[in-house]
């Protein structure tokens, strides 16, 4: 069945074929339209599609178009034009030619069609395993074209671990087995790639119940498999980590504890002892502390002790040295910042409250931090939520804080350089941490301390101190309490040759240490025990006494001679129980 139709889209010529099929007569179809003799479905198809495109590439290839014969009877039919041209290049005509289509045929080209663009990767093999048909998808993941693929084997295109599973009659045994679900394969693209697939396939089968084809759809897990691989290697790489990380911490730990004598706050005087039911009271609560002192006594060893006897133990303690940090880098050490907040924030920053999340933070010299950023500091310790510079997440945060100071706060409070508030805050339990000219009973025993712990990280033979050398540390005041007393004795542990410590040259105000020659130390070094040590220095304290007619101070008095305050003298003179004696 064939027509030519003109360029005005009319019917020039329509031959016997078409003219019986549809029961027109010519003059009837003549001079017509093409869209007069179809369904409307038809008809708005060829006005949108067909004729668009035969006007773009000059041909039509097996278009669906339903004719309506005289008597109403719809006639499918696939057809094929084609633009003819003289040989200037004027329009002659266009062709149209018709094939009618039966309905299985239809059904079965409408199989096919839908088969092949489907968007799923499927293949359709025979009973003898060959390859009859593939979607689209199929041929894209695996990079061939159809007439490369139709015919072949599929296990042709299987890897070789694959191939050599379904040797032997295996894989006609699998076809003929019908269906098979979640099946694991992998295939080989064209250019190499190993596919990792998941099949599963039913089976359409012949009137006896043999398989005549077998339909395989196969997902593609090679992304996801990838990924699960990779995934599990960096859990591994973190669990190996993690381990690694909690040995080193466990080692940090041990090193720690023995650098601080595994915690323990040395000494045994009376003020010491106070102190330490104070930290023993607190530490378990989750009050916030404010620890007080001179600079040198051992406030953040106190610190430390407070969070070793907490609950937040094993969760980390975090320092920030408030006096050390610039002012404009204050709110992004505490709370961090985010990449680009400022000039030089070249990345996202994790601030000391995020770091010490579940445990404490410890703020020295709190006093220093500028009073604008104080309301901010207030803020987390009553609603424990802050903000990064730059950022607009809020996020919350369970910190216990510590803080610590040699200054008078409730003086900056007075003078406005402090907030009244954030100090009643900070100070819930405010602990007094003595200086060590208060703590004379201490000296020795810490002395003696410092020094075995100096030769031990210095590899330096073990030093005893002398008789002359525990009066000379037992006389001198240590305005730089504990901190000073620790330098002294590894400047002398350094500084010594041989057996002898050479105290005298690292003691403020020994002969040696003043650049005179005369040596601290006597001719004859007796090594004392602890007790003989305490009774040289009552002995010392009787003597200066005795010396000064009992005066204790004052011009001439005995703490004038033995160059301590009054106060320190008085407290040994009560330590030691002794008394002025009857006349």
């Amino acid at each position: 069945m064939a027509t030519s139709i003109g360029d005005d889209g009319r019917y020039l010529d329509v031959n016997d074929a078409l003219l019986d099929r549809l029961g027109y007569e010519r003059q009837d179809m003549i001079g017509k339209r093409p869209g007069d003799f179809v369904t409307a479905e038809s008809a708005a198809r060829i006005e949108n599609e067909l004729l668009p495109k035969l006007r773009r590439t000059g041909k039509l290839e097996n278009k669906p178009i339903a004719f309506l014969t005289h008597d109403g009877e719809v006639v499918n039919c696939m057809a094929n034009s084609l633009v003819e041209h003289s040989s200037d290049g004027s329009f002659v005509r266009t062709v149209a030619m018709y094939t009618e289509v039966a309905d299985q045929q239809r059904a079965d080209w409408k199989y096919r069609r839908l088969y092949r663009s489907t968007p799923a990767m499927l293949h359709t093999v025979d009973a003898d395993g060959c390859i009859v048909a593939v979607t689209d998808h199929w041929l894209q993941k695996m990079g061939y074209s159809r007439e490369e693929v139709v015919g072949r084997t599929i296990t042709d295109f299987y890897s070789e671990a694959d191939r050599k599973k379904l040797e032997a009659g295996l894989l006609m045994e699998l076809i003929s087995g019908g269906e098979f679900s979640n099946e694991s394969r992998q295939m080989v693209t064209k250019d190499g790639k190993v596919l990792d697939l998941l099949m599963s396939a039913i089976s359409e089968r012949g009137p006896s119940g043999e398989v005549r084809r077998m339909l395989v759809a196969s997902k593609d897990l090679t992304e996801r498999n990838r990924a699960e691989r990779e995934l599990r290697t960096a859990l591994a790489e973190n669990a190996h980590l993690r381990e690694e990380l909690e040995r080193e911490r466990d080692y940090l730990r041990e090193e720690v504890n023995v650098a601080m004598n595994f915690g323990r706050i040395i000494g045994r005087s009376k003020a010491l002892k106070s102190m330490l039911a104070q930290v023993e009271a607190v530490a378990r609560t989750p009050a916030s502390v404010l620890i007080l002192g001179e600079s040198g006594v051992g406030k953040e060893l106190v610190a430390r002790a407070i969070h070793a006897r907490s609950d937040r133990s094993e969760a980390p303690l975090v320092k920030v040295n408030c006096a050390s940090i610039p002012k404009e880098l204050f709110e992004s050490e505490f709370f961090g910042h985010v990449k680009g907040a400022f000039t030089g924030a070249h990345r996202d920053r994790v601030g000391r409250f995020q770091l010490a999340d579940g445990g404490t933070i410890f703020l020295d010299e709190v006093g220093e931090i500028p009073l604008e950023l104080q309301g901010k500091l207030l803020r987390v310790l009553q609603e424990s939520e802050f903000e990064r510079v730059g950022d607009d997440i809020t996020r919350s945060v369970d910190v216990r804080v510590i803080a610590a100071t040699n200054q008078n706060l409730e003086r900056l409070v007075v003078d406005g350089a402090f907030r009244e508030d954030l100090f009643y805050r900070l100070s819930v339990f405010p602990i007094d941490v003595p200086p060590l000219r208060d703590r004379p009973e201490d000296v020795l025993q810490l002395a003696q301390h410092f020094l075995e712990q100096t030769c031990l990280e210095f590899g330096r033979q073990p030093f005893k101190l002398t008789q002359t050398q525990a009066a000379a540390i037992q006389a001198y005041d240590w305005p730089g309490n504990v901190r000073e007393l620790k330098n002294v004795i590894e400047r002398a542990v350094i500084l010594s040759k041989g057996n002898a410590l050479r105290l005298d040259l690292s003691l403020p105000g020994s002969s040696s240490a003043t650049g005179r020659s005369e040596r601290l130390l006597p001719a004859e070094d007796n090594i004392l025990t602890e007790k003989q040590m305490r009774e040289l220095q009552k002995q010392n304290l009787i003597a200066a006494l005795k010396q000064t007619n009992w005066r204790v101070s004052g011009q001439d008095g005995a703490a004038e001679v033995l160059g301590i305050k009054p106060t320190t003298l008085a407290d040994r003179i009560r330590s030691f129980g002794i008394r002025k004696p009857r006349r």
